[in-house]
């Protein structure tokens, strides 16, 4: 039988606690988006712009086109650890984005590139909701799993709670969604439309899981270019 630390166990009982759960703009939560510029947030300009109260990002194959993927990051605060945050999104049907969170810079020749978690979400809903290390260690929790990375750096699934089946089908497809991430120590749970998608434990040494850095938006590269548009954004610090 696996042995797993109280951390990695607390967070499978996460799941039932939280999955009935929902958050209060009142409580604590302030917005991070005015609805009208980008003030507060950068990025590419020919990228990303607002329209109709919402934060689009653009791409395609001609004069939006990207060779890397980009982000557009809240630099107002970029050293955001333990927080939940909640938003509304609509992607393109070819499109992949994601919230990048703890967060930093990566060294490349090009500007707006971003490693670090992820609360990815797809056009398809394939990836929506897992949880993603970008330039940092790839898939950690697929969907309906509580997943964890051991301190050995293995990825291992502590239990599985839902299908990918029923997490997918809780998911509209180029219509507007509503994502919420908790972020506590260690431990992160993503959730969309009222439902937990996947919960993922970091149980990695400390000089590679992160405590704290950036949150930023991703465009992701791809042919056809894509579209994603995120609004109402809340973000409650703990």
């Amino acid at each position: 039988m696996k042995k797993f630390t109280l951390l990695s166990v607390a967070a499978a009982i996460v799941v039932t606690a939280f999955a009935a759960a929902s958050f209060a703009q009142e409580d604590g939560f302030v917005s991070i988006f005015n609805g009208k510029d980008l003030t507060g947030w950068a990025g590419d300009p020919n990228l990303w712009s607002v329209e109709d109260g919402c934060i689009v990002g653009q791409t395609n194959d001609s004069d939006k086109k990207i060779t890397v993927n980009q982000a557009l990051y809240y630099k107002d605060d970029m050293e955001i650890g333990d927080f939940a945050i909640s938003f509304d999104y609509k992607i393109s049907n070819w499109g992949n984005s994601g919230l990048y969170y703890r967060g930093w810079f990566l060294e490349t020749p090009e500007k707006f590139r971003v490693g670090g978690y992820q609360g990815d979400f797809d056009g398809s809903a394939t990836y929506s909701g897992i949880m993603y290390g970008e330039a940092f260690r790839g898939i950690l929790a697929n969907l309906g799993t509580v997943s964890r990375v051991s301190p050995e750096g293995k990825i291992e699934v502590i239990q599985r709670f839902a299908t990918e089946e029923e997490i997918r089908s809780n998911v509209k497809i180029e219509d507007w969604n509503h994502y919420e991430i908790v972020a506590k120590g260690y431990v992160f749970v993503h959730k969309i439309n009222g439902k937990v998608t996947s919960v993922f434990v970091d149980e990695d040494k400390d000089d590679v899981r992160r405590k704290s850095g950036l949150i930023g938006w991703q465009l992701h590269v791809g042919d056809g270019g894509m579209r994603v548009q995120v609004k109402n954004i809340y973000l409650k610090k703990f």
